[in-house]
């Protein structure tokens, strides 16, 4: 059986009053995840440099399994409960890898 990667863009937009401090949350909760599982293979977050409470995250997992098993994590559940009244607007988008490299 094969194990099929689970590669998802998630757009959110913060409260410009509370960005600072979910910044450092999502820093903080996406150190965790890569550190700590091993089905986490990547995890990217960047700002709209125009607009910096509109955010994007790359989340690339090695399967649904690990993705699952991410959302129940210590961490991850810290992450949301601390970050969801900062949070104006999520949404979460499947998407299909063209060409995803990096260098070690």
């Amino acid at each position: 059986m094969s194990r099929k990667p689970v590669v998802r863009m998630a757009e959110l937009e913060i409260d410009p009053e509370t960005l600072e401090a979910y910044r450092a949350l999502l820093t903080e909760e996406i150190e965790a995840s890569v550190a700590l599982e091993d089905g986490v293979l990547s995890l990217s977050a960047v700002s709209i440099r125009e607009n910096p409470n509109r955010i994007r995250i790359l989340e690339i997992y090695a399967d649904q399994d690990a993705y699952e098993a991410h959302l129940r994590t210590p961490h991850f559940l810290k992450y949301k409960n601390q970050t969801a009244h900062m949070v104006t607007s999520l949404t979460l988008i499947e998407v299909d890898p063209i060409a995803m490299r990096a260098k070690p």
